[in-house]
């Protein structure tokens, strides 16, 4: 399904879902969040260590872990909703879930960060691979509303490119000040 396809657009998530062009599959946007990963700055990132850009902001290793449990609760939404599920489904807090104390990410390395979200992203491009057009029409009701299968595959990669952009930003001219 093209990301033109996606009528309406769920309200928030937009701004992940349009980082694709209109004309982008989502099976070709989740292999682009997979192809992404190969061309980190870890380097740069490594010379960063646990620098922010402002108190209370997450680390670099924080939002990789952040990127993977979001993906994970969003792929599980993505099967719901596709399976028919009427319920609404429970949101989460994402600053509860990236706290360092409470995931750890701190004391991984990037390597180990990198590699759980490219086996994650794999996951979720051989679920959606396996819906059907009707299940990616499917709707369902979650954080922040009503939103389509589909909408959810193409939140997902946009979310990444959403993060790694305030990375560039935020996060890098860091490494001009040390």
């Amino acid at each position: 399904m093209k990301r033109s396809k996606i009528n309406p657009l769920p309200n928030y998530f937009d701004r992940y879902i349009l980082q694709f062009d209109s004309e982008t599959t989502i099976l070709e946007a989740i292999q682009k969040s997979i192809d992404d990963l190969d061309t980190l700055p870890f380097d740069e990132w490594e010379a960063l260590g646990s620098r922010v850009y402002a108190p209370n902001k997450w680390t670099i290793k924080d939002i990789l872990q952040h990127i993977t449990d979001t993906e994970r609760i969003f792929s599980y939404r993505a099967m719901c909703f596709a399976r028919g599920e009427t319920q609404s489904l429970p949101s989460f807090s994402e600053d509860d879930y990236a706290l360092s104390t409470s995931s750890a990410a701190n004391s991984r390395s990037f390597e180990d960060l990198i590699d759980e979200l490219k086996i994650v992203h794999q996951s979720t491009k051989a679920l959606f691979a396996s819906f059907t057009p009707e299940m990616l029409q499917k709707t369902g009701v979650g954080f922040k509303g009503e939103y389509s299968v589909a909408s959810i595959g193409f939140t997902l990669p946009g979310h990444q490119i959403w993060h790694f952009r305030v990375i560039e930003e935020r996060y890098m001219p860091l490494l001009k000040m040390a």
